[in-house]
């Protein structure tokens, strides 16, 4: 098997995998959100303002941090391979290789924007019904945008929904009495959210 009919069917197999099972996260996530969240509790606002360089870094890299995370989506990922392999399987014989390869490419990126991308946001809208909001996030792991300060602020992105979200987040106080530490990149996870203020308390996600 050559890396196109490789990526055909990895792509295929990841992607499949990924819509059943987020169909039926996201229906578990509904019946979820109706019987077990009532007794959570907002306590971002128990502590004091995240530092500044903080707000600072959410304004100037929101955009390429979405970007950044768009890239990493496995779903992104797997329908490239399909289109890549799909492209590279039919044109094959054709081009000669480095054209061959670029062409495989551009058919990755079109299949993944024109079909994959709307196509799934359709199915996730209708999977997701009632929307899920940011109480929904607790327990969930997200990852820090930026390292955090000595005071245990910075930035984290989570998914919602299909969308990258980003919050203010503080650090829970166990683990800043504790000395942890978080840098960019490091796993979360949700603690508490404060929802009306766009912020949560995060705990360090180990193992």
């Amino acid at each position: 098997m050559d890396l196109y009919g490789f990526s055909l069917l990895l792509g295929s197999a990841g992607l499949a995998t990924m819509a059943l099972g987020g169909l039926g996260r996201h229906a578990h996530r509904g019946h979820v959100r109706g019987t077990g969240r009532g007794h959570h509790h907002s306590h971002g606002t128990r502590h004091g303002n995240p530092a500044s360089h903080a707000r600072h870094h959410h304004g100037v890299g929101s955009i390429a941090s979405r970007f950044l995370w768009t890239l990493l989506s496995p779903r992104v990922g797997f329908s490239l391979l399909i289109g890549l392999g799909a492209t590279g399987t039919l044109l094959r014989g054709t081009l000669s290789d480095g054209l061959l390869f670029a062409a495989a490419l551009t058919g990755g990126i079109l299949f993944e924007r024109t079909l994959v991308t709307p196509l799934w946001n359709f199915l996730l809208r209708f999977a997701s019904v009632p929307a899920m909001t940011l109480d929904d996030c607790i327990a969930e792991e997200g990852r820090a945008v930026s390292a955090f300060d000595r005071d245990g602020h910075g930035l984290v992105a989570l998914e919602l929904d299909g969308q990258i979200v980003q919050l203010l987040a503080t650090l829970r106080k166990a683990d800043r009495d504790a000395g942890a530490r978080v840098r960019m990149g490091d796993r979360v996870l949700i603690e508490d959210v404060d929802s009306v203020r766009n912020r949560c308390t995060v705990s360090v996600r180990r193992g």
